[in-house]
């Protein structure tokens, strides 16, 4: 997707956002979920991001293949969402693909994805490829798509996190995991030796001292009983620029990857952006790895 890092395909993974060169203002508000699923035998990514602002709040579903080439996407802007709930048909591998959303008693809370009362379905084929929301039943009534086993993969979420020293979101590393409490602790502002600590619960997972020197990095902790490793790029809190922000990236790695990843030298995070191992394998699918990235920003 345009608005989201070149994300998950056959070719690779990167870490990349356009949105980066804009100001913290501009990049606020927005959180962005890819899901792998498969349309016609076909892999695809749903990419669906919920956005807020001064107009209200936002959602845009796109698909992309498995080249990262975007298919077809919808808006529903802003100043439309009073409109909360609809439909809009669009084209993919030849085939009509229908997406409805219902939003009309969704109950948002404090964050950016509504909590319940709502849903938002792909549908191609009359089969339903993506199904979010706990109105699954009001769903299935209002599109007419048959009940099938979901092959959906929800393979990584996006977030913009702020704070002046502390941020804070909430992770889950698999399906049905357990929701953690993820902090991440970095003073650069006069301190003589700047330091970053990630707490996992209240538990301290990891620490960087000397972080002048190791501004760029990865490592891996355990969360759940899985490996996850951490990339973080803190170069710009550093020497950049005040609007400048931080990444930090928390990929799960799987048994079949560990010898991947350890044999791979350390990627560039310059460009912001790592490779993956090189191809995700269709036989696969089921078992790929969930990436959270953060785009931490600094409240002066």
């Amino acid at each position: 997707m345009r608005d989201f890092p070149s994300c998950f395909g056959e070719n690779g993974v990167q870490v990349a956002d356009s949105s980066l060169s804009n100001t913290c203002k501009n990049a606020q508000n927005l959180i962005t979920c890819v899901y792998q699923c498969r349309i016609r035998s076909r892999s695809c990514l749903v990419t669906v991001t919920w956005s807020k602002n001064l107009m209200g709040q936002g959602l845009s579903v796109g698909i992309d293949d498995s080249a990262n080439q975007c298919l077809c996407k919808v808006d529903i802007k802003p100043w439309l969402f009073s409109k909360r709930k609809g439909s809009k048909s669009l084209e993919a591998y030849s085939c009509k693909i229908d997406i409805y959303w219902d939003l009309s008693s969704a109950k948002f809370g404090s964050g950016l994805e509504p909590l319940e009362g709502f849903y938002v379905g792909v549908v191609a084929n009359k089969q339903m490829v993506l199904l979010l929301g706990d109105m699954k039943k009001e769903a299935y009534k209002k599109t007419g798509a048959t009940s099938v086993h979901s092959t959906a993969v929800f393979v990584a979420k996006k977030e913009h996190v702020f704070g002046k020293r502390v941020f804070g979101t909430k992770a889950q590393f698999c399906d049905n995991g357990q929701i953690h409490d993820l902090i991440i602790e970095c003073d650069t502002i006069g301190v003589n030796d700047p330091y970053l600590l990630i707490r996992l619960d209240g538990k301290a997972m990891m620490q960087v001292k000397r972080l002048q020197w190791k501004f760029r990095g990865n490592h891996t902790i355990l969360v759940d009983g899985m490996a996850v490793e951490v990339y973080w790029d803190v170069h710009n809190w550093l020497f950049g620029t005040s609007l400048g922000n931080a990444v930090f990236m928390f990929k799960t790695i799987l048994a079949a990857e560990e010898k991947l990843w350890v044999s791979q030298p350390i990627p560039n995070p310059s460009t912001l952006q790592w490779s993956f191992p090189q191809r995700f394998q269709d036989s696969k699918s089921q078992n790929l790895g969930f990436s959270l990235i953060l785009y931490a920003w600094k409240n002066e």
